[in-house]
């Protein structure tokens, strides 16, 4: 039978990278003054998952950089060398490169062997002391890892013996054992292939080790006298254990029953004291046990395609509008020789609801997907521009859907850059002014409604109004020293708008910030600028939280319905006469509230005959994006529901003042406003 291979490498690509992301967050936050140990022993578990992973597939340009990181993480975790501020810069441009090997592998990506063989020499030079740190004190860790350079004394002694192992299987598991203590492999008295290993962990660290290479009805743990030269064996090493040149199949994957396949490579050993070894003639736990503890393991998570969800969220869209048109056909019925059909429409309706909210649930995943990118960002690009920057989060958890997710991350990362290049200042400055040296510098996220509000802000100088003033007169805008402070500041998402004196890399060329708000439109979203001269800036973005079905007003124009995005519309009322208003040459504007806003008549935008041409004897619609207000007249109010969003382009071509379509309870089909392009096109 002929194994699929393709679905194996994929899990591991995808384990890698979640271990790499992992480490890259340890590394960021672990303190070198005094480092927890266990995030030593966190980020050195991360190094040999992806070893023992990289090994297993013969990708070998990984397992020789992993191997070189581990000796050099092993070395620091058990207090042979101290933790520097370099092995910490070392540690993260390695992760870059397995990043980069790992894409190219996936991708076929391109990868730089000059940058691979840079990174190897820098981390070779840290584990042979030619950068040489002091010896530090030892750190008291959990007893994971491996002891062969050290002198340390063994409680326990047991020997591991197995049933019908491979010589290349039995490498393997030496080596891993060997992170326990001291391993080594012999015969046991009655023939079988074993391991001998002296420890100060538990029964349950060396199972919990094994069990990921051979089944627990294929091994025997018993317990031995401890050597009187206990701490002075030498183990044997990887390279003569032949790590890494084994059988991929059976080996690579052993039975999954009871085992989580879908989360990380193997889990952390606990440290669970002195074992109990009371079972006669000193054998370990009767393995019944042990299987039963293992089988009873439930997995948590599973692997889908996303195009999987797609096509069931597809479904369910259909499913909503079949329930909408059973709904319509129902409503002229008697309700009383109809009570039960009723009834079970109405029962239908519940379901279809619940059942359309759990499975877009599938589809949001955390902003912390989008959050855990910017850390090492912003340290690098402090450290580039000799600023001090003290980042946080807030609301990692809340959720958004996933296309909005990916399409979210190039805006956040121009603004979260701006603020640290044109927002904080140099730590000097920032001394005279009063401040601490560290500018701070925040992400947050939370639900508010049917959006999400996302929102980037620094306590750095804030904008500077009459630069921006001076910049736009000179860009041709046109601009007033009247004009209001939000005003102003959007003018920066001006195309080609740029303060700064100096072009860098960074920033200074002018794009981005347009760039910005024309994603985030296009998203369905606005965005606003707070900003105090002295006291920072906070740029506040506020999105929709699926763009796979939203809340709308169904509005009629002459024979036509439409709807309309709830969240644009501010109110609907009937005008008076006298409060509309003619401009010569430019149009009409309606009066609410001493505020004059201009007047769209969507018949006239859509050339279709209408049921009214008076304003005042039709509805008109407040809407509202970026801050500025527009009045729709419209014939009636039909109703709010929500719609499954249809992609025009895709099907047709892109359409003027339009940005989707649905199906309605009747089956006809109903255009989707764009409202931001509508209050574009007036003058």
């Amino acid at each position: 039978m002929t194994i699929d291979m393709s679905q194996f490498f994929q899990v591991f690509f995808d384990e890698a990278e979640e271990l790499l992301a992992e480490k890259e967050k340890l590394l960021l936050g672990v303190d070198i003054s005094s480092p927890d140990p266990e995030d030593l022993n966190a980020i050195f578990r991360a190094a040999h998952s992806i070893k023992g992973g990289a090994s297993t597939f013969g990708l070998t340009d990984m397992t020789e950089v992993t191997h070189i990181l581990e000796s050099l993480l092993d070395k620091i975790r058990k207090g042979e060398m101290h933790l520097t501020a370099e092995h910490v810069d070392a540690f993260l441009a390695a992760k870059d490169i397995l990043k980069m090997q790992l894409d190219g592998h996936r991708l076929g990506a391109v990868v730089d062997l000059d940058a691979v063989g840079d990174v190897r020499m820098l981390l070779q030079s840290f584990v042979q002391d030619e950068i040489a740190p002091k010896a530090a004190p030892a750190i008291s860790l959990a007893p994971i890892g491996n002891a062969s350079e050290s002198n340390e004394k063994y409680q326990y002694c047991f020997r591991v013996s197995f049933k019908d192992v491979r010589p290349s299987d039995l490498g393997v598991l030496n080596s891993e054992l060997g992170l326990l203590g001291k391993a080594h492999s012999e015969k046991s008295p009655q023939g079988q292939d074993s391991i001998v290993l002296q420890t100060n962990g538990s029964e349950d660290d060396i199972f919990a080790v094994c069990s990921f290479i051979v089944d627990a009805d294929k091994m025997e743990i018993a317990r031995e006298e401890v050597p009187a030269d206990s701490g002075s064996q030498k183990s044997l090493s990887e390279d003569e254990l032949g790590y890494g040149f084994f059988e991929p199949i059976e080996s690579m994957f052993p039975p999954l029953e009871g085992k989580d396949v879908s989360a990380t490579t193997k889990p952390e050993v606990e440290d669970l004291g002195a074992p109990d070894l009371s079972g006669k003639n000193g054998k370990s736990a009767p393995k019944k046990e042990v299987e039963k503890h293992a089988g009873n393991q439930e997995s948590t998570t599973i692997r889908v395609g996303i195009e999987k969800v797609d096509q069931i969220i597809n479904l369910i869209g259909e499913l909503v509008i079949t329930q909408a048109m059973l709904t319509q056909r129902t409503q002229d019925l008697d309700p009383v020789s109809n009570e039960r059909l009723l009834s079970s429409v109405a029962h239908l309706t519940r379901n279809t609801r619940d059942l359309q909210e759990a499975v877009m649930s599938i589809r949001m995943m955390p902003m912390d997907y989008v959050f855990s990118r910017f850390p090492r960002m912003v340290r690098d690009l402090a450290n580039k521009l000799g600023k001090k920057v003290e980042f946080v989060t807030y609301g990692a958890s809340t959720e958004l859907d996933k296309g909005l997710i990916e399409r979210i991350v190039d805006p956040l990362t121009h603004l979260v850059r701006n603020s640290i290049d044109h927002g904080i200042e140099m730590p000097s400055t920032r001394l005279e002014s009063g401040k601490s040296e560290a500018g701070k510098l925040s992400l947050s996220a939370v639900h508010q409604g049917g959006n999400i509000v996302i929102e980037v802000s620094d306590d750095g100088g804030g904008l500077n109004r009459e630069r921006i003033l001076s910049k736009a007169k000179q860009n041709g805008l046109t601009v007033s020293d009247s004009m209001s402070d939000s005003d102003v500041w959007q003018l920066i998402f001006a195309p080609g708008f740029s303060t700064a004196e100096v072009v860098t890399d960074v920033s200074g060329r002018g794009v981005g910030m347009d760039v910005v708000k024309r994603n985030i439109t296009q998203m369905g979203g606005v965005v606003d600028i707070r900003s105090a001269k002295g006291f920072g800036t906070t740029i506040t973005i506020s999105l929709p939280l699926t763009l796979a079905i939203l809340d709308g007003m169904s509005i009629k124009v002459g024979e036509e319905i439409y709807i309309l995005p709830l969240g644009f519309v501010v109110e609907s009322l009937q005008p008076e006469r006298e409060d509309i208003k003619e401009i010569k040459g430019k149009g009409r504007v309606i009066k609410i509230r001493q505020e004059y806003l201009p007047l769209i008549p969507l018949f006239e935008t859509f050339n279709i005959l209408p049921k009214h041409t008076d304003p005042s004897d039709g509805i008109t619609v407040i809407v509202e994006v970026d801050g500025k207000k527009a009045a729709l007249f419209v014939d009636d109010l039909v109703g709010q529901q929500q719609v499954v969003v249809k992609n025009i382009e895709s099907n047709y071509r892109k359409i003027p003042g339009i940005s989707g379509a649905t199906i309605l309870g009747d089956g006809g089909v109903s255009f989707i406003l764009d409202v931001a392009a509508l209050l574009r096109s007036v003058k």
